[in-house]
């Protein structure tokens, strides 16, 4: 499995890795949203772990340009807005999932459909 984590925090992006390369062959790491879709061109990983507040292109932006040019990509937010309205805006981008950092460890069951 090949996951892209998209993450502006470091260190957030190394607790991410942390729980995912047990399960990942492949770990793509970056901090922006336009980054994440040069990536995602690249190597079309089978999942996207990215945060929703990214400095230069946001995540939802990202999302949506991801979506447009590959229908079948797998993008889970994680993200600490617990605000609905993050969440419906999420799923309209496109989203699978959506989870919440202080809850991280629930990526592991998304990731093992």
């Amino acid at each position: 499995m090949k996951v892209l984590i998209v993450e502006d925090n470091a260190r957030m992006r190394r607790m991410i890795r942390g729980i995912v390369e047990e399960f990942a062959e492949r770990i793509y790491e970056c901090s922006d949203g336009g980054a994440a879709f040069e990536l995602y061109e690249i190597y079309q990983p089978d999942y996207v772990l990215m945060d929703i507040e990214l400095e230069q292109i946001d995540g939802l932006t990202a999302a949506r340009q991801i979506k447009a040019e590959f229908a079948d990509a797998k993008i889970v937010f994680v993200t600490n807005h617990a605000d609905e309205n993050f969440r419906r805006s999420a799923h309209e981008a496109g989203a699978v999932d959506y989870i919440l950092k202080e809850n991280l460890l629930d990526i592991v069951p998304i990731i093992q459909r």
